[in-house]
């Protein structure tokens, strides 16, 4: 999601949860400054094998210039995910999920549901600190690794194909370590603000004027109430379709 300036309370509770799940993990996510003193055997996020992409921050659809990438951002949220599911089938299209790693761990049954419908999951770090980028490389590497981590137990055994920095706090060495773990660095070209709550039709029209600016949009399915955005979604998604846009993910 964009960075925002003290409106997001709902971001001091993920916070809080996040903390106890921090210390507990501490000793894995810390993996990368400790290898050299350890003497036990890595974490599981260095040892699964993965395939390197590419580090720069992709944009692009799969779908070619008249693809359009939707991409769901903080959740899952035991409301408003399974509505924006339903609606995403309604109309037959796949969506990227960036999930808050919190999140995902309190609610597997839908990072599964997600996953079983197909649609593709994305890193959005444990606890969305959208200053993450001013704090150390440690705390960035321990906010993805273990988001990673949380969100593949919570899919059985899906991993993120994407990392999303809250707020776009990517760091070249954030992008980097993404990458490593096969984890594209993911931005957006039109965002909806459908967080700021402006009404359906304010975030029809973002939709509508911003298209021009690139294909990946992004919407939010936590945080707050999301009926607007569940109902932006009703009508954006048929009108993109009459206009002869299809619906992919994005590049890898």
């Amino acid at each position: 999601m964009a960075r925002h300036n003290g409106t997001r309370g709902w971001y001091g509770k993920v916070v809080g949860a996040a903390l106890g799940v921090t210390m507990l993990a501490l000793g894995a996510s810390l993996w990368t400054a400790q290898a050299d003193t350890a003497g036990g055997p890595p974490p599981k996020a260095a040892t699964n094998s993965v395939k390197t992409v590419a580090v720069t921050i992709a944009h692009a659809s799969d779908k070619g210039p008249r693809g359009v990438n939707i991409t769901i951002d903080d959740g899952p949220d035991p409301t408003w995910t399974p509505q924006v599911l339903d609606v995403l089938r309604e109309y037959g299209v796949k969506a990227t999920f960036c999930m808050v790693g919190t999140q995902a761990q309190a609610h597997p049954d839908l990072v599964k549901q997600v996953v079983a419908a197909g649609h593709r999951l994305c890193d959005h770090t444990v606890s969305h600190d959208t200053a993450m980028d001013k704090k150390s490389p440690a705390y960035r590497s321990q906010q993805i690794l273990d988001a990673e981590r949380m969100i593949t137990e919570a899919s059985g055994g899906v991993r993120p194909m994407y990392y999303r920095a809250p707020g776009g706090a990517f760091t070249p060495d954030s992008r980097k370590l993404a990458a490593s773990r096969g984890m594209r660095p993911l931005g957006w070209n039109v965002d909806t603000k459908d967080f700021e709550q402006p009404g359906t039709d304010a975030i029809v029209a973002t939709v509508e004027r911003e298209l021009p600016n690139g294909p990946t949009l992004l919407f939010h399915d936590a945080g707050g109430d999301r009926s607007q955005t569940v109902e932006a979604l009703r009508r954006v998604l048929p009108r993109l379709k009459e206009q002869g846009y299809s619906f992919g993910f994005p590049v890898r």
